[in-house]
């Protein structure tokens, strides 16, 4: 049993784990140097595209391997494309004072609406380019990414007793005004008692898989939800999940996360860091 789905879920673990760091890393990094890594990760993503593409035939463990790779590198595009700037939305100012409800929900949607159309598109994409292959794994790794994201997202905005807020950079720190501290929200126990019927769903199908193949490409979708629903409980338990990715974050001698910047640089966006960052504090 260790030897069948010990592999893939070490992988993914280590994966999930090594990449989240490094795009804590590159989005640390003096804003001069976004365009040049949002470059590289478009690169990366349509290399990884055509990696979803070819190996959708593919039903060897190489080829789950492979699917399961792209996919997250091209949702590694998507993080970086969103947390530098590149692609958020209409609205890049705090929450106005007062505002509660359907307002406030319209004004949270509305800095995150181009980033999820884009996410729509490309998952769209995803589904046309897979769709007459035998190797699905790449575009359901995908869709537990963005539903589990998006599950995240409607917790935090609901309030949850950790924020994260730590992760955001300096020019989305307006975000927070969109974020709810407190103890519990409804919508938390029914994102995990979904969460967790489809991750027995999947631990069932990795069971009963009758090929390598198969219980590999399970054995990824099984690890992928487990850490998403662990995410959801670190955002109510009296843990921090910092501590996983301490190694990649730069912080000062008081551990306040820190980023190499001048007051008239400009975001992707056109917007002064100065004037972000008093929008931030307001």
């Amino acid at each position: 049993m260790l030897l069948l789905y010990g592999p893939p879920i070490g992988y993914a673990l280590f994966l999930w784990w090594f990449s989240t760091g490094v795009i804590i890393v590159l989005d640390g990094l003096p804003r001069r140097t976004y365009s040049w890594t949002m470059g590289g990760a478009t690169l990366v993503m349509l290399g990884s595209l055509y990696g979803l593409f070819m190996s959708s035939t593919d039903t060897s463990v190489t080829g789950a391997y492979i699917a399961f790779t792209c996919a997250l590198l091209v949702w590694g595009w998507n993080e970086i494309s969103f947390l530098m700037g590149f692609i958020s939305g209409p609205r890049r100012a705090p929450c106005p004072a007062g505002a509660s409800g359907w307002r406030r929900f319209r004004y949270a949607a509305q800095t995150l609406l181009y980033h999820e159309l884009v996410i729509a598109s490309i998952a769209a994409l995803i589904i046309a380019i897979t769709a007459n292959g035998a190797n699905q794994f790449g575009t359901w790794t995908f869709i537990i990414l963005w539903f589990m994201r998006l599950s995240a997202k409607l917790n935090v905005f609901f309030g949850v007793p950790n924020l994260t807020e730590e992760l955001l950079p300096d020019h989305m720190k307006y975000l927070e005004s969109y974020f709810r501290r407190r103890p519990m929200n409804l919508f938390f126990p029914v994102s995990i008692s979904v969460s967790m019927v489809i991750v027995v769903g999947i631990v069932r199908s990795a069971a009963a898989s009758a090929s390598l193949f198969q219980a590999s490409g399970h054995a990824f979708l099984a690890t992928l939800m487990f850490l998403a629903i662990l995410e959801h409980w670190f955002l109510v338990l009296p843990l921090s999940s910092i501590r996983l990715w301490s190694w990649s974050l730069r912080t000062d001698r008081s551990g306040r996360r820190v980023k190499a910047i001048s007051a008239n640089e400009k975001i992707p966006g056109g917007l002064p860091a100065d004037i972000m960052d008093a929008n931030a504090s307001t």
